[in-house]
């Protein structure tokens, strides 16, 4: 009943406090679809909780969940969609994990104290690198002027009382006319995290390192050269949601880049960019008190990657042109050591060494019809090639496909058109696209995959056809000088659906796996998404903001799709000056009762929380001294979310205090 309450209260606040103020911590563009979190300052200095997770920061678009597998590495949701139907990149680079229980996303590998914006674009309205169905998220490191010459920097430090999180950072540059360079060091350590009624959840601990450094040289006012390398390690990261935790996820990743910025004619800015990267995870079993077998489950992913990216402008027309493309290395492995000594131990490839190859062609051109109507019309091609470079494992697969070949080429294509028209308080919208993505590596190729949530081993199938999607938008906001409010939705119509289905006549290889599921394709399925936006300025310095979403999802015949958000809500009243913020927010989820069962989900309660914070900045010697605090969960709710892997609790009550010294 206090959930319907809640749901109530945000739905009435957003009637009755009809005018809003757009700022930047939720800044939005192009039909809402492209949300910025955090602009031309590092993210976390926009924040009520400056030290928080990437994936936190993500979490405030109303387009993006979090399945949860521990207190570390959450994975992106986007329109409902996990991440082999999105793409996900930092500053426009491809990074695949090396994990094939999706341990490692892409968002754990980068801190928000080296990210200047989050840009989160639903389904075909923003290109990025590859081919992707249900949107795409770019992470965009910070960005360093040469206007602002002379040293610069920061000190960060944070606690947080629930699982004795410490947090410690720094960061430094200097820029001067032609020179600039910044190094980032981020620090993390947390013990086990406590649900609530102080009830401990087991490994969930976790330790992290991260470096990010850049430097540029300007050869001319027109060109510039710039170098990047980003490090990142975890170490001892417990997942008690998962048979297994992981003893290292390490990434490196480097980058070179020239832009080009000229001062007239139609080319406004071209920026060609070639990268490398390498990821490694190890799972591992060792810390646990009883496992039927001891196993180590390592994988490697290599990425090399290019794009050349052109922006123009000529008349009417404001348009894009991106020549992209990679080559990546996939492999997993699996050692099982039988508890005697004398047996033989058991080893197999989980990703039989599968090399993708992708080379793709975007382009993009916003029409300006009149003051008030647009037109962004956009198109991509693709070509990818995957390959089983090791034999031994080609050999396993032939065992449920005779007739495979070593590789598989596949074309992908995607257009979509959106019109939006602007009127002095009203703006309106709709749009169509039409997109197909080539099946993920486990999908395709993966080799007795364990899913701890429905207790399948999953075989991949290199004969998937592309999965296609013909997608449907719409917006409708209001506007004035206080008040933004907008409604948006999408329908997705997928044919060719992949997904997991029992084969009867396959024997699992996992101890206590109920079966084996192969990756097949569903003749079709539908996934609908809609959400409700409101901020509302009241006197000079308050701010509501409250959000309301709506998701439904079903298959061929008619059963729910597994994560699949029930509704969720937020409703938050914010306070600020130069000096001093504060704030007070209610979120929660109503009853998941259109839960798969057909797909081994079942039921998730309803939950209602509440946070409150409070921030002070000073001015020392004309640097920054910022302090923010806060309590999440303040009643201390003992709950669980549809995206909680396992139904593992969500943390208790925690209290943050977050320290950060910024010189000039």
């Amino acid at each position: 009943m206090k959930n319907l309450t809640a749901v109530f209260l945000t739905v009435f606040s957003t009637i009755c406090w009809a005018q809003e103020k757009v700022t930047d911590s939720l800044e939005t563009v192009k039909l809402d679809e492209i949300i910025v979190i955090g602009k031309k300052t590092s993210l976390h200095l926009k924040q009520p909780k400056s030290l928080t997770s990437v994936e936190e920061y993500l979490s405030q678009s109303s387009k993006v969940n979090m399945i949860k597998r521990g207190a570390y590495a959450w994975e992106p949701v986007l329109n409902n969609m996990t991440t082999e139907r999105t793409v996900i990149t930092i500053d426009g680079m491809r990074i695949f994990g090396a994990c094939t229980d999706k341990m490692d996303p892409i968002t754990s590998y980068v801190e928000v104290s080296n990210l200047s914006e989050a840009t989160v674009a639903s389904g075909q309205q923003a290109s990025c690198h590859g081919a992707g169905i249900g949107g795409s998220v770019d992470l965009k490191r910070n960005h360093f002027s040469q206007k602002n010459k002379g040293w610069n920097g920061s000190f960060n430090s944070g606690f947080e009382s629930n699982n004795l999180q410490k947090i410690i950072g720094a960061s430094l540059g200097y820029n001067d006319s032609r020179f600039y360079t910044h190094i980032d060091f981020m620090h993390r350590n947390a013990d086990n995290y406590k649900a609530g009624g102080n009830k401990e959840v087991a490994f969930s601990q976790f330790t992290k390192y991260n470096i990010s450094a850049n430097a540029g040289f300007s050869l001319n006012k027109k060109n510039i050269l710039e170098a990047s390398a980003i490090y990142d390690k975890a170490t001892d990261i417990g997942y008690p949601a998962l048979p297994m935790d992981v003893s290292l996820a390490e990434a490196k990743i480097i980058s070179l880049s020239h832009k080009y910025m000229p001062d007239s004619g139609w080319m406004t800015y071209w920026e060609t960019k070639g990268y490398f990267n390498s990821i490694t995870h190890k799972m591992d079993d060792t810390k646990r008190p009883s496992v039927p077998i001891h196993m180590d489950m390592p994988g490697w992913s290599d990425t090399y990657g290019y794009y050349s990216k052109v922006k123009g402008k000529l008349n009417k027309h404001t348009f894009l042109a991106d020549l992209n493309g990679f080559y990546n290395k996939s492999v997993a492995e699996m050692t099982m050591y039988p508890t005697d000594p004398a047996e033989n131990l058991m080893f197999m490839y989980t990703w039989p060494d599968v090399r993708t190859l992708y080379n793709g062609l975007s382009l993009e051109d916003i029409i300006k019809i009149s003051g008030s109507d647009q037109i962004r019309i956009g198109a991509a091609v693709g070509y990818q090639q995957n390959k089983v470079a090791d034999d031994l494992e080609l050999q396993s697969l032939r065992i449920f496909y005779p007739q495979m070949e070593a590789s598989k080429n596949r074309f992908l294509k995607s257009f979509s058109g959106n019109y939006t028209k602007s009127l002095t308080q009203f703006e309106f919208g709709f749009g169509m696209a039409y997109a197909e993505r080539a099946p993920s590596v486990s999908e395709g190729y993966g080799f007795y995959l364990y899913n701890s949530s429905d207790f399948y081993d999953y075989i991949g199938n290199p004969n998937l056809k592309n999965e296609k999607a013909i997608e449907g938008n719409f917006s409708l906001g209001f506007k004035t000088n206080r008040l933004t409010s907008k409604i948006t939705g999408s329908y997705f119509y997928f044919s060719d659906y992949i997904i997991g289905k029992i084969d009867p006549n396959t024997l699992p290889m996992t101890i206590g796996a109920s079966g084996t599921k192969r990756y097949e394709a569903l003749e079709n399925a539908g996934i609908f998404n809609t959400d409700f936006n409101l901020n509302y300025q009241f006197l000079d310095n308050w701010m509501l903001k409250t959000q309301l979403t709506y998701s439904l999802g079903k298959d061929d015949k008619g059963n729910n799709l597994p994560f699949i958000s029930p509704i969720k809500y937020t409703a938050g009243i914010e306070y600020s000056n130069q000096k001093f913020n504060a704030g007070i927010t209610a979120l929660g989820n109503l009853t998941q009762d259109k839960f798969a069962v057909t797909y081994g989900q079942s039921k998730t309660s309803d939950y209602f929380i509440m946070g409150i914070n409070a921030g002070y900045t000073f001015i020392w010697n004309q640097n920054n001294v910022k302090l923010q605090s806060g309590i999440e969960n303040i009643f201390d709710k003992y709950y669980t979310t549809y995206a909680d892997w396992n139904k593992i609790p969500r943390m208790g009550r925690n209290v943050f205090v977050n320290l950060v010294f910024s010189f000039r």
